[in-house]
């Protein structure tokens, strides 16, 4: 017994095949791409708001008495200095 395709399904196919091709040119992947951000940011503004943001409390002003994290800061700087000190030599 055969199959007859369906209407919906042959549309299906013609879209994807379509899409397929539109999307195989590098500018019209970054038009696709550039609208579905619009899109989300337009569906879930606070959602896409909060992940944009970096998670700083404190940077570049650390407290003089939280002495772990002066600590660490030093720790880093030492590190970075004792790297460039053996490129150099």
């Amino acid at each position: 017994m055969k199959r007859v395709l369906s209407t919906s399904s042959l549309l299906a196919v013609g879209v994807g095949a379509t899409a397929a091709y539109w999307l195989s040119n590098k500018p019209n992947r970054i038009k696709a791409e550039s609208l579905l951000k619009d899109w989300k940011r337009k569906i879930m503004p606070t959602v896409y708001q909060k992940s944009e943001q970096l998670p700083i409390d404190k940077g570049g002003n650390p407290h003089p008495l939280d002495v772990e994290d002066n600590k660490m800061v030093d720790e880093g700087a030492q590190y970075s200095v004792q790297f460039y000190n053996e490129k150099l030599q």
